[in-house]
């Protein structure tokens, strides 16, 4: 095999690892469907990415046409296939790991206003209202955070949805196990209509409050290692633009031994910081209810 050949070949299967990793870094996991979809359906899944508005989704693709620009530029420059296909990683890598804690204070910040949205749920319910009633009467008043989820579980409820699974789609979507409580509380409702709803949801607010403040006590001690990812980030990216400014710094990896050398560094690395990153992470809280019925509920 010549030299030339045994660099397309690296280069290749250097170019498979790295989308996979892209991919996962910008689209996270997700739970598989129940039917696998058409490879045109898959195209338009990954050119479109994971948000949900039409910002979000522009923003994505913009992110990932700079990298495939930066990942040729960077080829270019240098003429080594696997720095490109670094760059090409680094472009949406880089604030995948700068961002690190973003999704869990997030997280926090929901479940303050689930907390929030309970209370007033339990005003409002203690005027004499129905429960439809009252969910529609607080959207004027719920908090930024869970807006668009209470609108659409109103919004589904005036449609026509059985409250239960318009009640269980609303708890899928906030995806927490504080959020479950509320809406196990609602449920029940439904069926024994129990004169103690409020007294219920007061409990969970207070409770939702105190698991607010755990989870803030947690955070601030994930300071450290999360400024060590952002951190060994910042040196990577400065690694790889001395390297593309001064061409002696990267000869020794111009062979196609050296390329070798190269991807199995970089792919190391990489899993490196994902490792980093990931011991930063809580675990993902465990909850009790049942993923909605898409079928079951709806008019």
């Amino acid at each position: 095999m010549t030299g030339i050949e045994l660099i397309a070949v690296v280069s290749g299967a250097a170019c498979v690892a790295g989308l996979v990793l892209a991919v996962v870094a910008l689209v996270g996991t997700r739970r598989p469907p129940r039917s696998a979809p058409a490879g045109g359906q898959w195209l338009n899944r990954l050119w479109r990415g994971p948000g949900a508005s039409r910002r979000e989704q522009r923003a994505y693709q913009l992110l990932l046409g700079g990298a495939v620009a930066a990942g040729a530029l960077a080829f270019l420059l240098t003429g080594l296939p696997v720095v490109g296909l670094l760059v090409a990683v680094a472009v949406p890598g880089t604030p995948w790991l700068f961002n690190v804690g973003r999704a869990e204070q997030r997280a926090i910040a929901r479940i303050e206003a689930v907390g929030e949205w309970t209370r007033r749920l339990k005003d409002v319910s203690a005027t004499g209202q129905g429960l439809q009633q009252a969910i529609i009467g607080t959207i004027a008043t719920v908090p930024e955070e869970i807006q668009e989820e209470v609108r659409l579980l109103a919004a589904r409820l005036q449609a026509g949805w059985l409250a239960r699974s318009a009640l269980l789609a609303f708890a899928d979507e906030i995806g927490d196990p504080v959020c479950d409580q509320v809406v196990a509380a609602l449920i029940l409702h439904l069926t024994d209509r129990g004169e103690r709803l409020g007294d219920v949801l007061g409990s969970i607010a207070s409770a939702a409050a105190a698991e607010v403040a755990t989870r803030r006590e947690i955070e601030a001690k994930r300071t450290q290692p999360r400024f060590a990812v952002r951190f060994l980030t910042g040196m990577t990216l400065a690694t790889v633009a001395y390297g593309l400014v001064n061409p002696e710094y990267i000869r020794p990896y111009g062979t196609p031994v050296g390329q070798v050398v190269m991807a199995v560094l970089g792919a190391a690395f990489i899993g490196l910081l994902a490792w980093v990153r990931s011991m930063s992470q809580p675990p993902r809280p465990a909850r009790f209810l049942p993923a909605p019925d898409p079928e079951d509920g709806m008019p």
